[in-house]
């Protein structure tokens, strides 16, 4: 098998899931065409196969995010990794796919935590910002969260009036 079909394997998963299925070794098989052996050679568990779902999404929010900054993401100070987010997160598009973290009971606190790990470095932030700038960058970030989390779930999706006005309250929390 090569490296292609461990693409396809993920991708189809992710098919799966925009069309509001269920993932599993066999499902995932079954969508791409490859027998749950042929799964399996990636993907040892289904653990396994949903943990790379999780870094796949995160891995194209990453992308997304890095284009917007003018260096490194670990080279710009956290506020700027905070604002490429919120940027994110008020014009990506999301679906489904995007709430892969929630998507399996039994492995959620797995999924979650791999999740959290991944968007730390965009949203932490350090020890050392002062208590009276916390709270606004807190907001921000909560900000972006309930924005993708609403396109993501379609549940009180914000309109383009609306989303323009949340990105002013939101720069205006950044620009101390």
């Amino acid at each position: 098998m090569s490296t292609s079909s461990r693409d396809r394997i993920l991708d189809g998963a992710l098919e799966l899931l925009r069309a509001g299925g269920t993932i599993s070794l066999e499902s995932a098989a079954r969508h791409v065409g490859l027998s749950k052996p042929g799964v399996m050679y990636h993907f040892r568990t289904k653990e396994a196969l949903m943990l790379a779902l999780v870094d796949r999404v995160m891995d194209g929010w990453e992308q997304e995010m890095a284009r917007r900054l003018p260096a490194r993401a670990e080279e710009v100070p956290a506020r700027e990794r905070l604002r490429a987010y919120l940027d994110w997160c008020l014009s990506g598009e999301f679906d489904e796919a995007d709430l892969v973290m929630l998507t399996d009971p039994r492995l959620r606190g797995e999924l979650k935590e791999r999740w959290a790990a991944r968007v730390a470095p965009w949203v932490a932030l350090p020890e050392d910002v002062p208590a009276e700038h916390r709270g606004p960058l807190v907001a921000v970030r909560l900000i972006a969260d309930g924005a993708w989390f609403a396109d993501a779930s379609g549940v009180l999706a914000l309109d383009p009036d609306e989303r323009a006005r949340v990105r002013a309250v939101a720069d205006d929390l950044l620009a101390d």
